[in-house]
């Protein structure tokens, strides 16, 4: 445990399947350094989400300065240098969160939890790139003397995030029974998004279940959402309406969630959401998987190898009662 005046900083930059992941272990780190003043350093995006989960004193957002952007670097080394920090646990473990270790030099470094070369704390096990995020922060922490990391549910499970109300949904245009629908994903990784009219024939199948189909995504996903509501106007398309806050919200009342391998899906499934998450070969949920109470993968060589109809039927069996009448 920690003296009132030590100084701990924690490292996750994103993206937002890590970020939504590393909740337990956030608060693992303020229950272990309970008294100590709590620092995460994080980008524009998490920031939000960070606050709420009202485990930090600080939050600190990184720029993320180029490699030829000096004078960005001298800036991000004068304040991580200014911070004074004790200890520092980097769960964002990437060739940049190491790089930082090297910026506090010379003199005394912090001590670090991590992967940089040098550190105090090392997670030395060479098997650490074959281990899910989930267990693998677990073991880092683990050996940094933090012995209990609770899962990333229980943190959004508590004060900050409940369910959205009546209002809220009237607001949206929603009424439940309403299942969240997430077509997207990376633009540079078309091989992990479902077909554009699988989603289109599962919203429309879901509407004459009973189910409304609420489309979900950012601006990436716009086009795609339009021609889907286009396709069945029954459907509410969010397109770019909807906070990470919202997303928790949302997802801790909707009947049911479906959607790619993306990472509104793991803040979903971690918000407690029946949630169905299709994979293809290109990525292993056994590595990076959603978790949650109820998640179900379906998984196929090819994505457009699921059919609208394996997905109704993983649906229904996934919520145990089928669709409402």
């Amino acid at each position: 445990m920690t003296a009132p005046q030590d100084r701990i900083l924690v490292l996750k930059l994103g993206a937002l399947g890590d970020f939504v992941q590393a909740l337990g272990p956030f608060a693992a780190i303020r229950a272990h350094h309970a008294q100590a003043h709590l620092v995460l350093l994080t980008t524009g995006p998490y920031e939000e989400l960070a606050r709420s989960t009202a485990l930090f004193d600080e939050i600190w957002l990184d720029s993320r300065p180029g490699k030829l952007n000096l004078s960005g670097w001298f800036d991000l080394r004068r304040r991580l240098r200014g911070g004074h920090f004790d200890r520092v646990y980097d769960l964002q473990t990437s060739d940049r969160s190491s790089f930082y270790f090297r910026l506090l030099a010379p003199g005394p470094r912090p001590q670090w939890s991590g992967i940089a070369r040098g550190c105090s704390h090392p997670h030395a096990n060479p098997a650490r790139d074959t281990m899910h995020t989930i267990e693998r922060q677990a073991e880092q922490l683990l050996l940094a003397g933090i012995d209990s990391v609770v899962t990333p549910e229980k943190v959004l499970n508590g004060k900050g995030f409940e369910p959205a109300d009546a209002a809220f949904l009237a607001s949206l245009g929603l009424a439940p029974p309403f299942a969240l629908l997430v077509p997207g994903g990376a633009a540079h990784r078309p091989e992990k998004r479902w077909p554009e009219d699988h989603f289109t024939a599962l919203a429309i199948q879901l509407l004459a279940d009973g189910v409304q189909p609420v489309l979900l995504g950012g601006e990436g996903e716009q086009k795609t959402l339009a021609k889907i509501g286009k396709a069945c106007p029954g459907a509410a398309n969010l397109s770019g309406a909807t906070s990470l806050l919202d997303l928790v919200r949302l997802a801790r009342v909707a009947h049911v969630a479906i959607g790619n391998d993306t990472g509104p899906m793991h803040l979903i499934a971690t918000a407690g959401c029946p949630s169905l998450v299709l994979f293809s070969a290109s990525s292993d949920p056994a590595l990076c998987g959603q978790r949650g109470a109820r998640v179900k993968i379906l998984r196929r060589d090819r994505l457009d190898d699921i059919k609208v109809a394996d997905v109704v039927s993983a649906t229904k069996t996934l919520v145990g009662t089928g669709m409402p009448a």
